[in-house]
């Protein structure tokens, strides 16, 4: 895969955000390293997405600022999409419906923003684009339409398509929410593939067992701002947060946390382990 070449922290400071009349976030602080792989988790409407969208530019907040790279974010309305070309060099984002253009080709999906947003050749972007299928397993499914892809590859193609701009950080909504446990198994070891090229990757996520095995850090969000932060058997094994154990307790999330006890408790033993 392409060597991100960019070598800058995330920052999220006080972040504070609003949906509607809704105070969503209410001062989240979050720092992320090139290299390393961080799960946000809290219960639906705890604001991870939002948190995800604030630092991709897709949504205005009201306090607080983001760094990436160098590249600052302040409240108030978002930057003239001109400025915003820096930031999408620096971040990229898969959404957790993958929102392909329908009438375009995998091909065609990912060579669009090099070419529109960045000025790339044709011939270019379309070199980039391939090795990017290539390496992620889709090449052969580049004249395809999204509605002909499989949910995995229609994943695929979504983050070569956030990679093509060659971004340090990676934001991914809700990565396994349509996966198999086989493709579950399969995405972690992409996305720690990316993290070992030096990316950055924040995802948001229900899924325990998932940023059991792929995640080096855990953020609980709860009331707005982050309650716990740390290695995720620490965070996750043995919540000591009232919002963490309330989490774990959800239906969405409590099933997995019944079935993977015994493993879970393998790995808080040994907290290095990692999906290759």
């Amino acid at each position: 895969m392409t060597t991100a070449i960019m070598d800058g922290t995330l920052e999220v400071s006080g972040l504070h955000a609003d949906r509607g009349d809704r105070t969503v976030l209410r001062g989240v602080e979050v720092t992320l390293r090139p290299g390393e792989v961080c799960a946000v988790m809290g219960t639906s409407g705890a604001g991870k997405t939002t948190v995800l969208r604030a630092i991709a530019a897709l949504q205005p907040f009201s306090a607080g600022h983001i760094v990436v790279d160098g590249f600052r974010l302040e409240p108030g309305a978002l930057p003239a999409t001109a400025k915003l070309r820096a930031l999408r060099q620096r971040v990229g984002m898969v959404f957790q419906a993958h929102a392909l253009f329908e009438h375009l080709t995998a091909l065609q999906n990912v060579v669009l923003a090099p070419m529109h947003a960045f000025g790339r050749t044709r011939e270019q972007a379309a070199d980039t684009a391939m090795a990017l299928l290539e390496e992620l397993g889709v090449a052969e499914r580049a004249a395809a339409y999204p509605r002909e892809l499989s949910g995995g590859e229609a994943q695929r193609v979504a983050i070569a398509r956030a990679l093509a701009p060659d971004p340090q950080y990676l934001l991914l909504d809700e990565p396994t929410s349509a996966l198999d446990p086989a493709r579950r198994g399969a995405l972690g070891e992409t996305l720690r593939a990316l993290a070992a090229e030096g990316r950055g990757l924040l995802f948001a996520t229900h899924d325990v067992d998932f940023a059991l095995a792929c995640a080096d850090r855990v953020a609980i969000l709860a009331d707005g701002v982050v309650v716990q932060d740390g290695k995720p058997a620490d965070v996750l094994i043995d919540p000591t947060h009232p919002a963490t154990r309330d989490l774990l307790s959800t239906p969405m999330v409590e099933s997995s946390t019944r079935r993977s006890s015994a493993r879970r408790r393998a790995i808080a033993d040994l907290p290095d382990v990692r999906l290759r």
